[in-house]
């Protein structure tokens, strides 16, 4: 049990490396930040979830989705539609031609609550879709893609084309889903006011919580047979298939668990800001989830929430003190990551954090003094040498 438990964590390092998220997370952000700067950081964090998905999908298992914006738009969809319902009831809408349908349905003339919106009516209805709505999807997409070998740049292309035409059937059908401007208006989860910073500070600390269960979900994954076998898809597929072993299935279920996941960081989203609309699900948010997972290291779970909130801090940042600039300072950062950094944060800790560490501790500790030369064993000099030991700190 207690190997499992280790594994689970990533053995020593990873466990570390966990807790000092966690430290971050539950303890340093909430007290150094105010409510309105926490608020931001808990909506950074609803994007790490997909971040988090990339790693699985991407970099484990060499699937590059562009098109993870469509999973993450529709499990915020899905819970804003219940909060819609609730905020619609006939007392909040008496005014409408209409009471008791969302406000956007109204002005669209409809006289009814659609069909499609009627399970969203039960909370726990709702959080069952939140996940089984883009899982579905992306089962459907792996099935016909991964079945017929359909792969790298060839993917990517059709889960661009899938988060197009998604944004434009969001658009089109305005009566159904609000059109450009989403579902807006979200007041309340189940009577609860989730306007105020109370329960901001709540939703926080759910998300939070919700984003280490699923890098520990994520570490189970990786640790287990399945895990190794997605590196070895990723870097010999053939010889993997050759093997026995059907690399369609198992592309399948990783494409389905990060649509998943995405999905809760899409609900998280939706509970903390207070709406959904199309802006988040089209081509250009699904690259920049992309671009979080790069830079974080799209090798390391842990590096990947490092990596949204290194992002969404700089654009904050670039944009609220030079406006003009922003975008052309975020492209530089963007260049100089993949140029100089092209395993993202993660790995520039594993090649110089790892080695700083290493010999700062070496300059710690108290030097023993050398033991005599006739004591010396001739048949192992280089054990007792601490100038060979340095070299071999070094260089691990």
């Amino acid at each position: 049990m207690n190997s499992a438990y280790e594994k689970l964590l990533g053995g020593k390092q990873g466990a570390i490396g966990l807790l000092v998220l966690c430290a971050l997370l539950f303890v340093i952000f909430p007290l150094v930040l105010n409510d309105f700067r926490l608020n931001m950081v808990g909506k950074y964090l609803s994007y790490a979830f997909v971040a988090v998905g990339l790693v699985l999908c991407w970099g484990y298992g060499g699937i590059l989705s562009l098109g993870q914006g469509v999973f993450f738009g529709l499990g915020g969809y899905c819970m804003a539609a219940f909060l819609k319902l609730e905020a619609s009831d006939p007392e909040s809408t008496k005014i409408q031609s209409t009471p008791g349908i969302p406000d956007f349905m109204d002005w669209n003339q409809l006289t009814e609550l659609p069909a499609i919106w009627l399970p969203f009516q039960s909370f726990p209805l709702t959080v069952l879709l939140v996940l089984a709505v883009p899982m579905l999807l992306a089962f459907i997409v792996g099935i016909a893609m991964f079945k017929r070998r359909v792969g790298d740049v060839y993917f990517s292309i059709v889960t661009q084309a899938i988060a197009a035409i998604l944004t434009i059937l969001i658009i089109g059908r305005q009566g159904w889903t609000g059109g450009v401007n989403g579902i807006t208006d979200l007041k309340t989860l189940l009577g609860w006011d989730i306007r105020t910073d109370d329960a901001k500070l709540i939703l926080y600390f759910v998300c939070c919580a919700l984003l280490v269960a699923t890098i520990l979900f994520g570490r189970w994954v990786l640790t287990s047979k399945l895990g190794r076998l997605l590196v070895a898809m990723r870097d010999k597929e053939e010889r993997v298939r050759f093997s026995g072993y059907d690399v369609a299935n198992f592309k399948v279920f990783t494409f389905v668990a990060a649509a998943g996941i995405s999905a809760i960081g899409g609900a998280m989203f939706t509970l903390q800001v207070g709406f959904m609309s199309p802006s988040f699900v089209g081509i250009v948010p699904s690259i920049e989830m992309v671009i979080f997972a790069a830079v974080g290291g799209r090798m390391s779970l842990l590096g990947a929430v490092y990596g949204t909130l290194i992002v969404n801090f700089g654009k904050t940042y670039f944009s609220e003190t030079m406006p003009e600039l922003w975008l052309f300072l975020m492209g530089g950062l963007f260049i100089a990551v993949v140029m100089y950094f092209p395993n993202g944060v993660a790995g520039l800790w594993e090649t110089h954090g790892k080695r700083w560490l290493a010999k700062l501790a070496l300059r710690r500790a108290p030097k023993a003094a050398p033991a005599p030369v006739a004591a010396r064993s001739a048949s192992a000099p280089a054990r007792d040498n601490p100038v060979d030991f340095v070299g071999l700190e070094a260089s691990k």
